[in-house]
């Protein structure tokens, strides 16, 4: 298989299982309690453990159930849950004004369990690679998660995203995020 084939599948691979984390990316850059640096690393290490996963579970795939996968969705249920209850008792005012490095593990948890349909997709890809064509498609992911934050950054930097973002962000991230989850489990079955 030529470079330019692997690289094509690499690129049309990635677009299709990230295409959503476009989106989520955007509210995150639009969310004032985030810096840019939190969702980069987290995106980064979000897919990095995907990938990761993806590499070895080519192997797992024999022992552990697909609809077990499902049950990642519950990560950003839980985590939209608590991001509801602070507000409803005003903690997010507290969070607004103060970022944490915690900010980068919150992204790359939501990105690791928006993350199945990568996971289905990756292994087979992985498994019918070969060691060049692998380390293709590895750096390729690695440019476009760049080129993904760069379009989210953009999206939610733009004047009427941020007004939006500043005005209901804080009431619309919990329930996108709820929602992402139940759609990850429910996608599973």
């Amino acid at each position: 298989m030529s470079s330019l084939t692997v690289l094509g599948r690499a690129i049309v691979a990635f677009a299709a299982t990230n295409i959503d984390d476009v989106f989520v990316l955007t509210l995150f850059f639009a969310q004032k309690n985030l810096r840019r640096w939190h969702v980069v690393v987290g995106q980064y290490l979000g897919l990095a453990g995907l990938i990761a996963i993806s590499l070895a579970g080519y192997f797992a795939r024999f022992f552990i159930p697909h609809s077990w996968i499902g049950l990642l969705g519950l990560a950003p249920i839980g985590i939209g849950i608590k991001k509801l209850s602070d507000w409803k008792r005003g903690e997010d005012q507290l969070q607004k004004e103060k970022p944490s490095a915690a900010s980068a593990l919150t992204v790359a948890a939501v990105t690791f369990a928006n993350g199945g349909d990568n996971i289905g997709i990756y292994i087979p890809l992985f498994a019918s690679s070969d060691l060049s064509s692998l380390l293709i498609t590895l750096i390729s992911f690695g440019v476009l998660i760049a080129v993904w934050c760069f379009v989210g950054y953009y999206l939610g930097n733009h004047p009427a995203v941020k007004r939006i973002a500043g005005r209901y962000g804080h009431i619309l991230v919990p329930f996108v995020l709820i929602g992402l989850g139940i759609y990850i489990i429910a996608s599973s079955r």
